[in-house]
């Protein structure tokens, strides 16, 4: 329902932040709220919708985002369990441990035990490379689908990968786009015609 939101900054705590945004005050919860800073800027959300609440989820990045969906499909692990994921490692490194299959270094995050940590890795080894490129790839130019410096075109990237298209179709047409200049919807209507022409 919601992608993101820009606005200010008006207070932090350490469960969530507020921010404005046209006089209203949007509570986020986050993984670590101090982290955002003051100013004004862009935070990712996830709607959450529950019997008795509808919660806000916001992070930084949209790589953060998607571990974090990600994470909330594991039975065991629901949306405070999963911040607290986020908040203490750093997203690659929870995705490493996933595909080493390393219980010893999950069960650390608080509410994992060994039996979530095994459904942790039997529900999502392998399935983190699309929107993450794969962590073992020392080779990889992009780093994984985010961590470029255009936004705009990492956001279309990532969309391309949301609709089901592989991560070896997207690295194809990605560097025959690198060079234009266009906002997030173009380069998907553009990376679409090129992927259509290869099949």
């Amino acid at each position: 329902m919601y992608d993101y939101i820009k606005g200010r900054v008006t207070r932090v705590t350490p469960e969530y932040l507020v921010i404005e945004q046209q006089g209203i005050g949007w509570q986020i919860f986050a993984p670590n709220p101090y982290s955002f800073g003051s100013d004004e800027l862009q935070v990712f959300l996830h709607h959450h919708v529950r019997e008795d609440a509808q919660l806000l989820f916001g992070f930084p990045t949209l790589e953060q985002r998607e571990l974090f969906r990600k994470l909330i499909s594991v039975s065991g692990i629901g949306p405070k369990g999963a911040l607290a994921i986020l908040a203490s490692g750093q997203p690659q490194h929870v995705i490493e441990a996933i595909e080493r299959e390393d219980e010893s270094y999950l069960v650390k995050f608080p509410g994992v035990g060994k039996k979530t940590a095994r459904q942790m890795i039997l529900d999502l080894k392998g399935k983190l490379a699309e929107f993450f490129g794969d962590p073992f790839d020392d080779n990889k130019e992009t780093g994984g689908l985010l961590s470029g410096e255009d936004n705009e075109l990492e956001e279309a990237m990532l969309a391309l990968g949301a609709l089901g298209y592989s991560e070896r179709e997207i690295n194809k047409v990605k560097p025959k786009l690198k060079d234009m200049d266009l906002n997030t919807e173009a380069y998907m209507k553009k990376a679409l015609q090129l992927l259509l022409k290869q099949n």
